[in-house]
């Protein structure tokens, strides 16, 4: 069987609509599938907003590949003629031994970059709409700010395709097969079948369906974003008045905020949801998680505690150490995998896209990937 395409993408979603873009433009034959048409609200990268920060309080490894997003998130916003990143500066709030403020000062300080260190009383002046605890504080970095995931890959998407990238939506890859001599791979679809040099499978929460030997090391976590209607003073969850806002409370638990950009203020967990599979995730919202997030909103934004607006569940699928996964396939080096981001990916996307690309065209990335080796 004869070669038909240079790369095969199974998954078109942040992962895979951004790689999609990097091989097209440089004028690769790309192929690639989608269960549903992205962007979609089934997966991982939907929501209207996600966060983009430069502390990365998860390690200082990450620092400089979200440099580089930025910088490439900016380029596709003018060539997409759309506005795709805002800054509005970001907040990592916790106590002064609490994971995402001694991280965040790490990364900060290792890489040079623009903080402040604000007490609770400090924050709470400076930013009305949120109440730390006396003993909480703040890392405060300016150049953080929000994505609006659904047009970002509208956008990777829209460039791939214009560059020649065939794309098949509501087609899932039900199966693949890859060459012994390790150049080739085959996959299968209810419609067709293809032949590619290399693979990628940037599946997201569906890709232990497609890498059954990995199964037992990924986990689908269920997860539910709330929109609210601010009670009283909604001038002060504005963009212009609010930046992005990430705390650790009661230990190891963590939330955010997004200031209100047109449908509300979002805040959800992050991690601790439910284990679930995509197939079966309860995408309608309980009560009592509903009155589990008003409980915490009272604490510390009262003020938001209005409304409810909307509710969205989105899955994050985490690898053990909760670090992304980007590697060989330990068996069939034709076939490369980018999938999951553990929670925290999307952000990230435009840059991995170019480093996954480079790797798809065996190129040295410019970036160190050791974190995120086979698991």
């Amino acid at each position: 069987m004869s070669i038909d395409y240079d790369v095969a993408i199974a998954g078109l979603g942040a992962m895979g609509s951004a790689t999609a873009s990097q091989l097209a433009r440089r004028g690769a034959s790309v192929v690639g599938f989608d269960r549903f048409t992205p962007p979609h609200d089934q997966g991982s990268s939907h929501g209207q907003t996600r966060i983009i920060r430069e502390a990365y309080f998860e390690h200082p490894h990450y620092v400089p590949l979200v440099r580089r997003a930025y910088e490439l998130w900016r380029q596709l916003e003018a060539h997409s003629h759309t506005t795709l990143l805002r800054e509005t500066g970001g907040l990592m709030i916790g106590k002064n031994n609490s994971v995402v403020v001694a991280g965040a000062l790490q990364s900060a300080r290792e890489h040079g970059l623009s903080h402040e260190l604000l007490t609770g009383a400090e924050v709470r002046r400076r930013f009305p709409a949120l109440r730390p605890d006396d003993d909480m504080v703040a890392v405060w970095e300016p150049r953080a700010g929000i994505l609006f995931p659904e047009r970002c890959i509208a956008a990777h998407l829209a460039q791939a395709h214009q560059h020649g990238a065939t794309l098949h939506f509501d087609e899932p890859v039900l199966r693949w097969s890859a060459d012994l001599d390790g150049e080739g791979a085959r996959v299968v679809t209810e419609r067709r079948e293809v032949r590619a040099r290399q693979l990628l499978v940037s599946a997201g929460a569906w890709a232990a369906s497609l890498l059954p030997d990995a199964a037992m090391a990924l986990k689908v976590e269920r997860q539910v974003q709330f929109w609210f209607e601010p009670g009283k003073d909604p001038a002060h969850f504005e963009a212009e008045h609010c930046p992005v806002h990430l705390w650790q409370v009661d230990g190891r638990r963590f939330f955010y905020g997004i200031p209100n950009v047109g449908s509300g203020v979002k805040v959800a967990f992050h991690h601790d949801g439910e284990e679930t599979t995509p197939e079966r995730a309860r995408r309608d919202v309980m009560p009592a998680e509903l009155e589990e997030m008003r409980g915490l909103l009272r604490r510390f934004m009262p003020a938001a505690d209005g409304v409810l607006k909307s509710t969205a569940v989105c899955l994050y699928t985490n690898t053990r150490d909760e670090h992304f996964w980007i590697d060989r396939h330990p068996a069939w080096p034709q076939v490369l995998i980018a999938s999951p981001c553990s929670g925290h990916g999307f952000k990230f996307t435009a840059v991995l896209g170019e480093v996954l690309a480079d790797l798809l065209e065996k190129k040295s990335p410019a970036f160190d990937l050791s974190l995120f080796r086979t698991r």
